[in-house]
């Protein structure tokens, strides 16, 4: 039996917001039902129903309703729903999701199997009823070709099949279908009558009225022969066509389902990737422990090749890192005391000791769990076209059906009611909403998953969205394009300086006294160096100038041109070369020593390595970039030369930024803006896409439309090819959707019989809608190698 899916996964955040669980969804048209009553209940203020995802996503007003109430909503349209369980892991809720659907899985697939046997062992008893009688190869061609081309054989195989008297098979199908109905199609019948009862219609009612139809025919051509032969017509049963239809149909669904099952393929090996257990120092002892009883401050011991249990902090040791099924990132990430460490992420071949810092819904492998999780049960914009035609397509079907029965009856010219019946039958089972609903839900949850393997995490479908359509990209400078972190990039000695290793001693012992990033920079150069460290005995930060003090001794000044002519010390010597260095915004730093010219120092944050050639890539995808930043002209300027930027609007404030971006979205342009830090969390917001960079503050990332979980911007090159590869999946799909039931609704009427003699068969048409479905799903699926 098939766990309820209280058991599934749920998810429930702020007050206000909650993500409930709904059984028994099937095809487009049972989500827009759902989703519309959710709407119109008071005091919600939006909804969305996910039918891949089985749940509803729900913002409403606790002051008006409550959370047990919107249960009752789902409840009244006919479908079954749960709250969300608390106090899951995210490997515990993947795990249930997982159980629950391979359970769904392996239950279709068996009633899929049983069926399809049954439907054989029908068409086969079925041969000897047909035998002499041309009737129903006039209704069924299909059907027809197959058993005239079987019977020879079975003649010769079981000639006894043949003596047995015809009203004896008769009744033996009729119990053979019965059987299949309700066992392996009850659930079509049952959920058809749910949503009649509650004045609705969907998938379950086309299947269950159109076999219902071709079964009840037949019963009564079983039960009561004469009312057929008295009116001069074929007692012609039809149970093989009804079994075999559950059969397609339920081999549609079970693959269906194995399909869904891979489309969440990245989420489960991202929750898989946290370990169970961790090994920890208690009382100087170590102790292995459920990683649910691990503590925030306790000091984790991760041995060479393990999985690192939790997040935290490395306290000793050292070893390179394999980050790459969180952050995409190739290569190991070399990590040492003071290191942030990721749980489940591997350690390679060093020892580490690791005090735990965020554990259970805070880690970031739960928390990119949560997005991805928010992200797939979110809907995509153009979903909305296919919502509205889902609402109203199976009561149009419907009346398809009988115009096409009372059309048939009419002008058929023999057997009229038979072909009639017949081709009705097949418009009912091959009109699908079930793909037009699968349509944008499966193309995301792949999408959303290959992301996350590239390091890339897409808050929803609107954000996919609305990243294909991208045509400006708008950059911040300083953590984005560059490393954020101020380095020594030049250093020119004068004529009458001291030895370059005294001269990085004296100088970087000077500015460890200051807190100034420029001197953070030399400092740590001169320790890069191995230039050692002297004795300040005096220091004095001069305001918008720089250092001066006494190290060793010596009397020290490091800062600008009018600091060293407060000590009346020319700085002709080294001028030209500042300037230029300034012109490629270096920041430069004079340096005398007791009175005399030392040195010039250069410093600059410098881009990242894969700044340019990613710049050139979006540039070659026809974007328009934009350099926007807070920092004086020639330095961006100058930044911007060396990415390859040509548009730059420098010295903004954060308001100012976000101006900026109103500006280009004045003019018609599509903005997304990249981003790290507090000052371009507006601009984020504002943008028509925020990405923010993985090396960026908590609060950028959660102002943002896209996290990249590594300080690449190569990652802003893959969002938007992955956007707009998404972009034209769910086009296709939803073009296929369409254009199935258009094409194939009119040929099941019969419009093409005039013309070429064809009439569809409804086992054939069972096999076409199956199809519909589980093609849209595998189309979704090559999204899984994009990239």
């Amino acid at each position: 039996m098939t766990p309820h899916l209280s058991d599934a996964p749920p998810q429930q955040t702020e007050s206000g917001s909650v993500t409930l669980n709904v059984e028994g969804m099937t095809c487009a048209a049972c989500q827009s039902r759902v989703q519309r009553a959710l709407q119109r209940a008071p005091g919600v203020s939006s909804a969305s129903v996910n039918l891949m995802m089985a749940n509803a996503a729900v913002r409403y007003d606790p002051d008006q309703v409550s959370a047990e109430a919107l249960l009752d909503v789902i409840r009244s349209t006919g479908y079954d729903a749960s709250m969300p369980v608390p106090g899951r892991s995210a490997q515990q809720q993947q795990e249930a999701l997982d159980q629950t659907q391979q359970a769904e899985y392996d239950v279709l697939r068996r009633k899929a199997i049983v069926s399809g046997f049954a439907g054989a062992v029908a068409m086969i008893v079925s041969m000897p009823l047909m035998a002499g009688d041309h009737a129903h190869e006039s209704v069924d061609p299909f059907m027809s070709g197959v058993m005239s081309t079987l019977t020879p054989a079975l003649r010769q195989v079981m000639p006894w099949l043949y003596d047995i008297p015809a009203v004896v098979l008769s009744w033996g199908l009729l119990g053979i279908t019965i059987g299949v109905m309700s066992w392996a199609g009850r659930h079509f019948y049952s959920r058809a009558w749910l949503a009649f009862r509650h004045h609705g219609a969907d998938m379950n009612t086309l299947v269950a009225v159109g076999t219902g139809a071709a079964f009840a025919y037949s019963a009564l051509a079983t039960i009561a022969p004469g009312v057929f032969t008295s009116r001069g017509m074929a007692a012609d049963v039809y149970y093989e066509a009804v079994i075999l239809i559950i059969a397609f149909v339920l081999t549609g669904n079970a693959l269906e389902a194995r399909a869904k099952r891979r489309t969440s393929a990245a989420l489960q090996a991202l929750a898989s990737l946290q370990p169970t257990t961790a090994r920890v120092i208690r009382d100087d002892v170590e102790v292995d422990l459920p990683i649910e009883e691990v503590a925030a401050g306790d000091v984790v011991i991760v041995r060479p090749g393990e999985r690192i249990a939790v997040d935290g902090e490395v306290v000793s040791g050292e070893s390179a890192v394999d980050e790459g099924m969180v952050t995409g990132e190739s290569m190991p990430v070399v990590k040492a005391a003071a290191d942030r460490v990721i749980g489940g992420t591997v350690n390679g071949t060093g020892a580490l000791r690791v005090r735990a810092t965020t554990l259970g819904a805070d880690s970031v492998i739960a928390r990119i769990v949560t997005l991805m999780r928010d992200a797939q049960a979110s809907r995509a914009p153009i979903q909305n076209l296919a919502d509205r035609i889902s609402g109203v397509f199976v009561p149009v079907v419907v009346s398809i059906a009988i115009a096409t029965f009372v059309t048939w009856y009419v002008v058929a010219p023999g057997a009229p009611l038979i072909r009639a019946f017949s081709a009705s039958v097949a418009v009912l089972i091959i009109a699908c909403p079930c793909a037009m609903g699968l349509a944008v839900p499966t193309a995301v949850m792949v999408s959303t998953g290959r992301g996350a393997e590239m390091g890339i995490l897409v808050k929803g479908g609107a954000a996919l969205e609305r990243a294909g359509d991208v045509d400006t990209i708008v950059f911040d400078k300083t953590g984005t394009i560059t490393e954020g972190q101020p380095t020594v990039t030049d250093l020119i000695m004068s004529a009458s300086a001291v030895d370059v290793t005294d001269f990085l001693r004296i100088v970087g012992t000077l500015e460890r006294s200051s807190q100034h990033p420029i001197a953070d920079a030399i400092a740590s150069e001169a320790d890069r160096r191995g230039a050692g460290r002297g004795a300040v005995e005096s220091f004095q930060s001069v305001t918008g100038k720089g250092a001066q003090g006494v190290v060793d001794g010596r009397a020290v000044v490091a800062g600008n041109r009018a600091l060293l002519a407060d000590w009346s010390i020319d700085t002709a010597e080294l001028d030209a070369a500042a300037v230029e260095l300034e012109e490629r915004g270096r920041t430069t730093v004079f340096v005398a020593i007791d009175g005399q010219l030392a040195g010039l120092i250069a410093v600059a944050d410098p881009i990242r390595e894969t700044s340019r050639a990613a710049i050139a890539r979006l540039q070659e995808m026809g974007l328009r970039i934009v350099l926007l930043t807070g920092d004086r002209r020639e330095t961006a300027e100058a930044i911007a030369r060396e990415a390859g930027i040509a548009e730059v609007i420098a010295e903004v404030l954060p308001d100012g930024k976000v101006a900026s971006v109103e500006a280009l979205q004045q003019q018609g342009r599509v903005v997304a803006m990249v981003g790290d830090g507090i000052n371009d969390a507006p601009a984020l917001a504002r943008a028509d896409v925020g990405i923010a960079m993985g090396s960026g503050t908590d609060v950028a990332i959660e102002a943002a439309d896209i996290a990249l979980m590594r300080a690449d911007l190569s990652g802003v090159e893959s969002a938007i090819a992955l956007s707009r590869r998404t972009m034209r999946v769910m086009r296709q799909n939803l073009f296929w959707a369409f254009v199935y039931n258009v094409v194939g609704i009119p040929v099941a009427a019969g419009v093409l019989y005039p013309f070429t003699g064809l009439l569809l068969s409804p086992i054939l048409a069972s096999a076409a809608m199956a199809l519909s479905s589980v093609s849209v799903v595998t189309n979704s699926l090559r999204l899984k190698t994009a990239g």
